[in-house]
């Protein structure tokens, strides 16, 4: 993995992320396929429509079903699903305390009921590495313990060590899988809630371990946005400048232009998809509910300034019309548009760091939420 900063304006970057099957112009938004596809019925042809560069997918969904196993056979993720553009595979921590039941956290690692049949599923540092490695991508996410919000000092700054404990296991694991492999980057994950100095003990420590990249976790976990700004304003300026910087599960179009303009370099969230599957649809003019009554006799694209396919093709009353109907096509279509919108929103971002006029962008987009 390479990465070059290009340009910047202000705090905000402009690099070129380099991996083995592909290269990602950052900032960049990962699209979320959570169990190798996207919710919404698109297809990884759909992705490159949409101008999707990398590709997010789960270790914990893909472990449970339908095992690593079976997509390594497949010749790995990028074969099973038909991408070949880089994928970046998160390391099922999150999904771990979020999803499963009845969870027990040691030393060693997690065990927990899977969300699926209830099953019990034991799931350590290495096990995660194992997986993604089996899984093939080209990013891995070390496991770590992302902690719900409110939590208590004392929790969070035991559970900062134990990740960090856990990050030195990751390291080791990944060191002796890819000696006789194709080399995947281990990107270490920042925690420590709110507290600002705890963020930056911990990022002081996984900085130790020269990794090729580094992200922000445990934040949109249910704190305000001016407190996720105030952890990022305390926390990037201690991140390594040369490495990547990815925030993850973020966000809105106005949290990604907070972030960008703060240093941050990679995103992902489910928002545009889940979004779109609802009806809620994102345009230069703000967001719509493309159920309302309203556009129903309205003949006009979702957003006469989009250049999607849906937008070309299709009106708002057409796509209404779907949703009433209960038209599985209804979804599909809602997802491409919003996906597409934030891919192009990177591209604009991209541009305005290249030309210095960042700050115009975000004072005509961040009404956009």
């Amino acid at each position: 993995m390479n990465f070059t900063i290009n340009a910047t304006s202000g705090s905000a970057r402009r690099g070129t992320l380099t991996l083995p099957h592909g290269i990602v112009q950052t900032p960049a938004f990962m699209n979320v396929a959570t169990q190798a596809a996207i919710k919404g019925g698109l297809s990884a042809p759909d992705l490159e429509t949409v101008g999707c560069q990398i590709a997010l997918a789960n270790t914990y969904h893909l472990h449970l079903r339908p095992g690593e196993n079976i997509v390594r056979n497949a010749g790995g993720l990028h074969t099973f699903m038909n991408w070949q553009r880089p994928i970046l595979t998160d390391s099922g921590g999150f999904q771990i305390f979020s999803l499963a039941r009845l969870r027990k956290i040691s030393e060693s690692g997690v065990e927990f009921s899977s969300h699926i049949d209830g099953r019990r599923v034991f799931m350590s540092p290495e096990d995660s590495v194992r997986i993604q490695h089996a899984l093939g991508s080209d990013i891995a996410m070390a496991f770590d313990e992302c902690v719900g919000l409110p939590a208590t000092r004392d929790y969070v700054e035991d559970s900062c060590a134990r990740t960090f404990r856990w990050l030195e296991r990751c390291k080791m694991e990944l060191t002796r899988l890819d000696e006789h492999s194709e080399h995947t980057a281990l990107f270490g994950i920042n925690q420590g809630a709110t507290f600002p100095d705890l963020r930056l003990r911990h990022m002081e420590q996984i900085a130790s371990l020269d990794l090729p990249g580094y992200a922000i976790g445990g934040l949109a976990v249910g704190e305000s946005h001016a407190e996720m700004y105030a952890t990022l304003d305390a926390l990037l300026p201690a991140m390594p400048t040369d490495k990547p910087r990815y925030l993850m599960g973020v966000g809105t179009p106005s949290n990604i232009l907070e972030a960008v303009s703060r240093g941050v370099d990679l995103f992902d969230c489910v928002l545009p998809a889940r979004n779109g599957r609802h009806g809620k649809l994102y345009t230069s003019q703000g967001t719509l509910n493309i159920k309302n009554e309203r556009y129903s006799n309205d003949f006009t694209p979702i957003d006469p300034e989009c250049k999607c396919p849906v937008c070309r093709s299709h009106s708002r009353a057409y796509l209404r019309h779907l949703f009433k109907s209960g038209e599985v096509l209804a979804l599909r279509l809602s997802v491409m548009h919003n996906l597409w919108y934030f891919n192009h929103l990177m591209e604009e971002i991209r541009a305005a760091i290249e030309s210095d006029t960042l700050h115009k962008l975000t004072q005509r987009l961040y009404y956009t939420t």
